[in-house]
């Protein structure tokens, strides 16, 4: 959500800025700018795409080495030029990039109106460089000192950085809750800056990730500097990163979902063997051994998420009670710590996260470190706030996911979450080897079946033609494809802005019938289980209201086949693993669906891909 870059450097300034911020569009955004520093402050900024904004750029960049940029998701104040960042100081001496939300902007500007300030813009982020400026002038502080001063006095979440042209060789960036990455060279004369690896990866890939609290100088010339806000310096750690920029391009792919969806037989795979012995097939998670009595021993399991990585949690809730018979309780994340959770120490809390930056997220493990739980968490991103943070990690090796809609993670998380199931009902002694070799020989496979179902790719899109007009549908699923049901739906509204609603298939009775009729299609995961015969009994009941059907099915199915208008067919898996099988052809559906109505489906509207502000 929103996203910074920042350089101090020899190169030009407004081209590492645009194209840095072009590698950060997939974060979801509403209007961009920048701000590159000369005798005077020059700011470009613009409503809508990064091209807009390259567009007005003039020949006065030309010869500037250094600046800072932004891509703004709107909270406070409309998506306009004036809410637009970077914004300056009254002084017109201090501009600012700011991610996140100022919580108290409302005291602060009510403290700056009776001084006399005056705003352009409805943006907690014009007061927040108002603030800086205010404190600035009252106490006589170089720029380091006064955003340090500031922030003893702001509340709420925040990534920044700060540029006053009184001194025109400093940067000022800092973090609360937001992610920032220092980009290091091997001189001290070149700095960047950005809200992750991607925009910066092409020139240097040693990176700082800050922590909370942490302030840092970047200043022409002299070594890095990282300080609290109270000037209590800090000490930090280079990583090194090895990312390839070809896996962050789209190929020669229409869209960066269509890529990623067609990834996960590489993407599974790579995160089944990250986490498998090749030669005995044991499982294997970095760390374990020193958490393995408190995960064995736990009374319960809370997993908190958001959105797909929620229904991953849904998915991880079955398959851990099935074989570890551990009780598992599933919490949106938003929701969890307001509700005055009971958490004990015998507990583990599993948070959930593509980016391990999830505000709400990341609040909930906060609250549950704070009341004794062990915390690990599942995510898709190296030195994320989460990693860091957690007592145990285990990654998904899913590789940079640009796409907002969240596919190659989804069943990449479900993939982990496959693996500790059995590896804890193991432990536990509530399966056998032999079960758990049988299981881990079938996950195995699994990549392979996944690649056969891309096959049916055509016979999707046919489908998909059909309901492009289509303004409601409603997703059926029973047990551990009930999930599923949710994933379908949330990703058909996210992408194709159609509204869906995943529903448990026996809970239909019970309300969403009522809706059943012509122009209502209803999409039933019905591979075959336990539940297949009550499903098939579903479909029947909106068979028998006229609702069209789509439904996913085994392939060796011979019964929903003759109920459904379409259905998109699946290899026949174990119960645990179908909800990776499932989920590939209605990414595809949805996928399809979207770009038939001419939908930017890497970008929807109105969505970020890493929600970092509650």
């Amino acid at each position: 959500m929103c996203g910074i870059v920042g350089y101090i450097g020899a190169k030009k300034a407004a081209t590492v800025l645009v194209e840095g911020l072009k590698k950060l569009e997939y974060r979801g955004y509403d209007s961009a700018g920048i701000a590159v520093l000369d005798k005077d402050i020059l700011v470009y900024k613009q409503p809508g795409k990064v091209v807009n904004l390259e567009e007005s750029i003039d020949e006065k960049v030309e010869g500037l080495t250094m600046g800072i940029a932004h891509t703004r998701w709107a909270t406070h104040g409309e998506p306009t030029q004036e809410n637009a960042h970077p914004h300056k100081s009254n002084n017109d001496e201090i501009v600012i990039v700011h991610n996140g939300i100022i919580e108290n902007y409302k005291f602060l500007k009510d403290e700056l109106l009776d001084h006399g300030f005056s705003f352009l813009g409805q943006t907690d982020t014009e007061v927040l460089v108002n603030y800086i400026q205010f404190v600035q002038d009252k106490e006589k502080l170089n720029i380091e000192d006064a955003v340090k001063k500031a922030l003893q006095n702001v509340n709420g979440a925040y990534a920044l950085a700060v540029i006053d042209k009184k001194e025109p060789s400093k940067m000022v960036v800092t973090r609360k809750g937001s992610p920032l990455a220092i980009g290091l060279t091997e001189t001290n004369d070149e700095f960047y800056v950005a809200s992750d690896a991607i925009p910066i990866i092409e020139y240097t890939q040693s990176l700082v990730y800050l922590n909370d609290d942490e302030i840092v100088v970047l200043e022409r010339g002299k070594k890095m500097k990282v300080t609290d806000i109270y000037g209590v310096e800090k000490s930090y750690k280079v990583k090194n990163l090895d990312l390839n920029l070809d896996k962050v391009s789209k190929g020669d792919y229409e869209h960066y979902m269509l890529k990623e969806i067609f990834e996960q037989p590489s993407t599974i795979k790579n995160t089944l063997f990250s986490h498998l012995n090749t030669e005995n097939a044991n499982i294997h998670f970095e760390n374990l051994d020193e958490l393995k009595d408190k995960l064995v021993k736990a009374s319960r399991i809370i997993i908190v998420s958001c959105g797909t990585s929620w229904h991953a949690g849904i998915v991880g809730e079955y398959i851990i009670e099935e074989l570890a018979r551990i009780p598992v309780e599933v919490e949106y994340a938003s929701e969890f710590r307001y509700r005055n959770p009971i958490i004990t120490k015998d507990d583990i809390v599993m948070a959930i996260s593509q980016s391990g930056e999830t505000a709400d997220t990341l609040a909930a493990l906060r609250y549950s470190k704070a009341q004794g739980a062990t915390t690990f968490c599942i995510c898709n991103v190296f030195n994320s706030s989460m990693a860091r943070e957690c007592d145990f990690t285990a990654y998904t090796y899913a590789g940079a996911e640009i796409g907002v809609a969240s596919t190659k993670a989804f069943t990449a998380q479900v993939a982990v979450v496959s693996l500790l199931a059995i590896q804890l009902g193991l432990e536990r002694n509530e399966i056998s080897q032999e079960k758990a070799n049988a299981l881990v020989k079938e996950i195995k496979t699994i990549p392979s079946v996944v690649n056969q179902i891309f096959a049916t790719d055509d016979h999707i899109k046919t489908v998909a033609k059909n309901y492009t007009e289509t303004t409601s549908f409603l997703f059926l699923g029973r047990g551990i494809n009930f999930p599923i049901a949710l994933e379908g739906a949330l990703k058909l509204k996210e992408i194709s802005y159609i509204h869906a609603e995943g529903y448990p298939a026996a809970e239909m009775k019970h309300g969403p019938i009522a809706m059943i009729e012509e122009s209502l299609p209803t999409v039933i995961i019905a591979t075959n289980n336990e539940y297949y015969d009550k499903l098939v009994s579903n479909a029947q009941e909106v068979k028998a209201r006229k609702g069209p059907i789509i439904a996913v099915v085994n392939d060796d199915d011979n019964e929903m086949i003759d109920t459904a208008d379409y259905v998109f067919k699946v290899p026949r898996v174990s119960d645990m693993l179908q909800p990776i099988v499932a989920v590939i052809p209605l990414q595809l559906f949805s996928y399809h669906v979207a770009v038939l109505k001419g939908c930017n489906v890497d970008q929807p509207r109105n969505l970020a891909k890493s929600v970092t502000v509650e």
